[in-house]
């Protein structure tokens, strides 16, 4: 996947969105706001680990957050070619038995460092000629030298914070003794460039906040969930998502496909990045074949896909719901603060 954050576009929001554009419906644009602010606390909220099933749209969220901050400091920008206040990557799965620190340092300063217009911060290439230099000290072929690269060039950038989707990778692939050296590491970098970290992932990031106190205080978790079924709330906002995706696929735009709504709803769970997939590929068959109620049951997932990941979001809700419930103040606890 091209992760390159100058070919981010902005998100289609018109009634006719482009084939495959992602929308910024009601769930997400919540989700985006908490985001958004929590990116305001600033070392009180250091990481920012974004929770939700498979397919709701953590992606999609991702690109959002950087193109809403690249756009909100776009007169910066303009002025300063070399400030980047924002990026995103994804976590490698790099089929190495321990996270690929290596590899992930790589694609952050390929984000950085990628375009050529823009001036390159000189860890091995000259910033007047642009000239490749033999670095000194560290070598950047080292995860040591890599390192520091990351750092100078953050700091050169004036990065605000980094998107890391897929971040399920840097928990799945640590060995649990070693996994609070893994996020001391991204903390290290909060602490030092003041750089936050919105990682994104399945409900397995929420085992985080039980690795030390340091880091639940220094954390913020936001949960992303999808569309549920038992909400008429939830079951009108999914139908409208519905529409309007259908809206941007040629082949599907003049179809009426809110009444088979339900089947829709059941087969993705509410989650509107699965919806979109099944969309896609709705829109490939009808192109082709045209329509027929056998092609809307091939884009469907089968019966073996939707057992899976129903299984799995009712163990991630279950797991995070205690975790976020809040005690509320009784109201008779609750005294005015005189005034001082």
């Amino acid at each position: 996947m091209n992760t390159t954050t100058q070919n981010t576009h902005p998100t289609s929001t018109a009634n006719t969105p482009t084939l495959g554009a992602r929308i910024r419906h009601p769930r997400i644009a919540c989700t985006i706001e908490e985001c958004q602010l929590m990116l305001t606390a600033g070392s009180s909220a250091d990481l920012i680990l974004v929770c939700g099933p498979t397919g709701v749209g953590k992606s999609t969220l991702g690109h959002f957050l950087v193109t809403e901050e690249l756009k909100l400091q776009a007169g910066e920008m303009a002025t300063n070619p070399g400030f980047m206040p924002a990026i995103r990557v994804e976590a490698p799965a790099s089929g190495e038995k321990e996270f690929s620190w290596r590899l992930f340092y790589q694609r952050i300063l390929h984000e950085l460092e990628g375009e050529l217009d823009a001036p390159r911060t000189a860890y091995g290439v000259d910033p007047e000629t642009g000239k490749v230099v033999r670095p000194r000290g560290n070598n950047t072929n080292r995860l040591s030298g890599l390192r520091t690269a990351v750092e100078r060039s953050l700091r050169n950038r004036g990065t605000r914070f980094i998107v890391v989707d897929e971040a399920a990778h840097i928990i799945n692939q640590c060995p649990p003794a070693r996994l609070a050296q893994q996020l001391d590491t991204l903390k290290s970098l909060s602490n030092e460039y003041g750089v936050q970290w919105v990682l994104l992932g399945s409900y397995d990031l929420f085992d985080l906040m039980s690795l030390s106190g340091q880091l639940a205080r220094r954390a913020h978790v936001v949960h992303f969930s999808r569309y549920r079924h038992d909400q008429d709330v939830d079951v009108r906002c999914f139908n409208g998502c519905l529409k309007q995706l259908a809206k941007g696929m040629p082949a599907l735009q003049n179809l009426d496909l809110v009444r088979y709504a339900e089947a829709f709803h059941q087969t993705t769970l509410g989650c509107i990045g699965t919806l979109r997939a099944v969309l896609m590929r709705l829109d490939r068959l009808v192109a082709s074949k045209g329509w027929s109620e056998d092609a809307l049951c091939t884009a469907l997932l089968t019966d073996a896909q939707v057992t899976q990941i129903t299984r799995e979001v009712l163990e991630g809700e279950e797991r995070i719901a205690p975790g976020l419930h809040r005690n509320s103040l009784s109201m008779d606890t609750v005294r005015t603060p005189k005034a001082a």
